[in-house]
Formats: structure tokens, sequence, C-alpha cells
């Protein structure tokens, strides 16, 4: 057998997985061609019959092969959405399916770089999978766990991310610190205080040395979504009314459209047949026509995508253009940093009130946190970085790898258990 550990991160954007040794340090596994990140996305063909995954997914599904795109599957784990099926070419599957067919291909991933069966792994989950309802929240840990066995997991373990990428940057350091994670992921927000030395580190137990974790549904798809729905949905309708002023637009149907993992509900024929209604009945029918093409050529996740894009540019550029080009629809307009952080502002204010939760379950004023370890994509996002960090202007700011760090950590923890 092995003595090397495997720690899969599945994420709502991008996946890593990692390999570790007791007493060794973690790597990743390269696991799309010589990326170390592979995004959660798969693409079901209707043209050949395969099934694609991460860049590969994404790049069949932009280039417009007839099919299915799924991503961001992660946010569906404890809503209602998980006791549904979905069309998927000529079967129906569930949620856990789905979620079940990109572990499998992780699972055969890792299967080829160890040359030995893969029965065993640590995940990361979140600290909070649904924030309103503990009942909801056991049962999102339940159905990644029960995706996972049905794929050949046999022992499946779980570590909250925060924590995962606190033990990775505990590797790194020679004395004792009290530490806060931030961890800004593509769907959840978590934030644990911990106390990190390189005695503790040697502990398989660290459960006395977790002063406080709290964590919220706020993640980087949430600023995708009210910056869509701020800056493109207006353009195709939102907010607009009918012919005869009585009644605004239906709001629900670009609320979904903004909304990763609820876009491909909206392609039924249902649907389609409720938008040309409307656009009769539009004072800007020409609005509801974008929208009617948008239902048609399955354009959701390609207008997505150019939102993302967006906001990753407004990390560095004071303003910058979301644009939608394909035949039969042109969009574009230009979105401020200043208008994307009017547009996310409950979003960050939410984030700042977790982290205050997090400080008072540890009884730990601000002025005690000696480390604040930024990790995910979200904290990228300038105005989540200022609301992570201005409390704690004396303590040292750790900007761990944003996508690696969570899955390199659960290397660590898969070592530490199963050896």
């Amino acid at each position: 057998m092995s003595r090397l550990f495997p720690g899969l991160d599945f994420g709502t954007t991008n996946s890593t997985l990692s390999l570790c040794a007791p007493g060794g340090a973690p790597r990743l596994l390269p696991v799309e061609g010589e990326h170390l990140t592979i995004p959660s996305a798969l693409f079901f063909s209707l043209e050949d019959g395969h099934t694609y995954f991460g860049r590969q997914a994404v790049f069949e599904y932009v280039d417009g092969a007839e099919g299915r795109f799924m991503r961001a599957l992660k946010s569906i784990l404890g809503s209602t959405l998980m006791k549904e099926t979905t069309q998927v070419g000529r079967e129906r599957m569930t949620f856990e399916d789905l979620i079940g067919r990109f572990l499998k291909h992780l699972r055969q991933t890792l299967e080829r770089e160890t040359g030995e069966e893969a029965d065993r792994i640590v995940l990361g989950r979140p600290v909070r999978f649904v924030d309103e309802s503990d009942e909801a929240d056991r049962a999102a840990e339940g159905q990644l766990e029960s995706a996972a066995r049905a794929q050949g997991f046999r022992h499946v373990e779980f570590q909250f991310e925060p924590v995962a990428a606190a033990l990775y940057f505990e590797s790194t350091i020679n004395a004792e610190q009290l530490a806060l994670v931030v961890d800004i992921g593509g769907g959840t927000s978590d934030f644990s205080l911990l106390r990190l030395s390189p005695e503790r580190a040697r502990s398989t137990d660290r459960a006395d040395d977790i002063l406080g974790t709290t964590g919220v549904h706020v993640g980087g798809t949430d600023f995708d979504r009210l910056l869509n729905i701020a800056k493109m949905q207006p353009l195709l309708g939102l907010g607009s009314s009918t012919a005869d002023g009585k009644r605004l637009m239906p709001v629900w149907y670009f609320n979904d459209m903004a909304t990763w993992h609820r876009i491909n509900t909206l392609y039924t024929p249902k649907i389609l047949s409720d938008i040309r209604a409307l656009r009769k009945e539009a004072a800007e029918p020409e609005k509801l026509g974008r929208m009617e093409h948008m239902l048609t050529h399955r354009s959701g996740h390609r207008l997505a995508g150019a939102v993302e894009r967006a906001k990753i540019a407004l990390s560095d550029e004071a303003e910058t253009p979301i644009a939608l080009k394909e035949p039969g629809l042109a969009l574009e307009t230009q979105v401020t940093r200043a208008e994307f952080e009017a547009a996310t502002a409950e979003l960050v204010a939410r984030i700042e009130g977790a982290i205050g939760e997090a400080l008072a379950l540890g009884g730990i004023g601000a002025e005690a946190v000696n480390t604040v370890i930024l990790t995910g994509g979200g904290a990228q996002v300038p105005a989540v970085q200022m609301a992570a960090t201005r409390r704690f202007p004396q303590a040292r700011i750790a900007h761990a790898d944003a996508f690696g760090s969570v899955g390199l950590g659960l290397g660590l923890d898969a070592a530490r258990r199963f050896a």
C-alpha cells in the first residue's frame, strides 16, 4: 500500500487534489493537463455522447457544442434541488449522481497518479453549507459523502476548509500564534480562529486549538450574481414594464438567469413560451427578445462567465467592460469598481459580520490576532480584503495560495488521519 494519502477540495468553482506522506509536505496533483486546479464543471455532449470535465467542459459549451453544461453543483448541496432530477441527454439524473460523476473523474485521476485503488479521502467542507438550517447543513454533508461513497471512496472523512488552510500555513511557521483564517470560496465564506504552532502541528486532534468557527453562504458566485443582476439583466428585461404600464416583468426569470446553478432550470419549453408571451406585452420588447435568445441558444452560462471575468478584472482595474457577443446577440456595457462595490455591499457586510461572530465565539479581541490568512478566489476582491483586515491593523496579513491552500491542508490532514 502507498504511504501517500489524498485530500480533495471539491469547490464551487474550482477543485484540487493533493497527496501527502506522514511527516512530509503535501503536493497538489495535476488534475487537467499540467493544471493544478480544475473548474468544477461538466458538459454532457449530445454530439458525441461524451462527458467532459473542467476547462474542456467550458470549451465545449462556449464553442457552441450541443449538450448540457453544469457548474457550481456544490451550491445545490442541502437545497431542495437535491431532491429533484434533471434531464441529461436521454436520461434523468439526480444532482447527487451529477456530483458523483465529477468525483469519479477525480478519483480516476488519483488512481492514475498512485497506480493503486483510491478508497479513502479527506474532503473539505465549508463551515456552513446552508446558513438557515442545521438540518439542511447536515443533509448537505451527507449528500456529498454519499456521492463520494457511491464512486468507491469507502473511507470518507471531512475537515473544515478554513481549518485545512490553516494546517498548511502552520507548516511554514516556527513560533506559536493566533490566526484568523478568512476563506472566501466560490459559494461559501468561512472564518476560523486557531492556535497554531510547530508543536501543535504534531497532534491529530486539533479540537482544542479551534477557538471559534463561523461561516456564511456567501461566495464568489454571489458576487457574480449581484453584478449580473445590476448590470446585465436589465438589458434582458429586468425592471421593464408591460406596454400598458400596469406591471413589471416577473423578477424570478432574471434572478435565475444570473445564478450559476439555476441557469439550466430555465431551459424548458414552458419558460420559453412564457418569455415569448411577455415579449408581446412588453413596453420594451427588444429586451425580452434578448432573453428569448438566451433561452433558445442556452447562453446563460456564457453571460455568467463574462460577468465573472469582469469581476476578476475589477480587482486591478477601476473600470472594465462586460460583453457577450454571439450570432444574433450583442450585449455590452461598462462597469466601474464603485458600481460593483455598491451592488455587492450587502455581501461584504455579511462577511464582516461573520468575522465579528468568530471573534465573539472565541472570546478574543481583534488585537490578540497575530495573523490573518486570506485564501479563496473571493479574497482577491478589494472590498472583501478591506473588510477582512481593517479591524486587525497590527496583524500580519498572509496571502495563502488562493486555490491550493485548502487542498494542501486536506492532504496534510489525510496523512495524519489515515497513516
